[in-house]
């Protein structure tokens, strides 16, 4: 079954970094897109950024371009989201989402705190 298991958040001060990584199994890894979400307390969930099957086409919310980098190993079935220049706005919890066959999975989430 398609499993994926996010793991790196943390507690960082604002304009620190964190990289988030999300192992996959369970599925052809190197033939999905990956997406990274997040939700903050009392928000909906919102896509953060996105990654094509290759690694060729990278697409990001305007919150956070220029400050996230989102990459694949498909080697590792691993998605990472290089976060820098974190703001208390990005605290949340991040998610990490694949579409297999029309249906979507997601990760349990991990916890990313802003904050001085």
């Amino acid at each position: 079954q398609v499993q994926l298991v996010e793991s790196g958040g943390g507690l960082v001060q604002p304009g620190g970094s964190l990289k988030l990584s999300c192992a996959a199994s369970g599925f052809m890894f190197s033939n999905y897109g990956m997406s990274w979400y997040r939700q903050a307390p009392g928000k909906e969930r919102e896509l953060v950024a996105g990654i094509s099957s290759g690694g060729t086409r990278l697409d990001y919310a305007d919150s956070v371009k220029g400050r996230f980098t989102i990459s694949r190993d498909n080697a590792k079935n691993t998605v990472y989201l290089q976060m820098n220049s974190l703001k208390p706005e990005d605290t949340a919890v991040y998610y990490c989402k694949v579409r297999v066959r029309a249906e979507d999975y997601w990760g349990q989430g991990t916890q990313v705190t802003v904050s001085s």
